[in-house]
């Protein structure tokens, strides 16, 4: 039971749709590896490569948000270097976009 818990909590599957796998190295600070051991009992049920595998997600999407809050910035800076103000934005857009559908 404890398992199929885990299983559905990390989304690990036991090898579906994995042709084969490559083995890498990495190295861990002294002081980190009891954090992770403790997340790779909890998260891959003991299993390195099964915690790691659970992180892919997690970290995917800490990186789209990076980006997107980035491109944010970026539009912010620039409507507002062409002055034009943040209620326009949409209006502005839906005009773009249909004169591209015309094209």
């Amino acid at each position: 039971m404890a398992a199929e818990r885990k299983n559905r909590k990390t989304g690990a599957s036991r090898g579906h749709g994995r042709s084969h796998a490559q083995t890498l190295g990495f190295s861990v600070q002294t002081e980190d590896r009891p954090t992770l051991d403790e997340l790779v009992d909890y998260f891959g049920d003991g299993n390195r490569s099964a915690y790691l595998r659970a992180t892919y997600r997690v970290m995917k999407s800490i990186m789209l948000a990076e980006q997107l809050r980035d491109l944010q910035a970026y539009g912010q800076q620039r409507t507002a270097e062409l002055g034009i103000e943040p209620a326009e934005v949409p209006d502005r857009i839906r005009e773009f976009l249909k004169g591209k559908g015309e094209a």
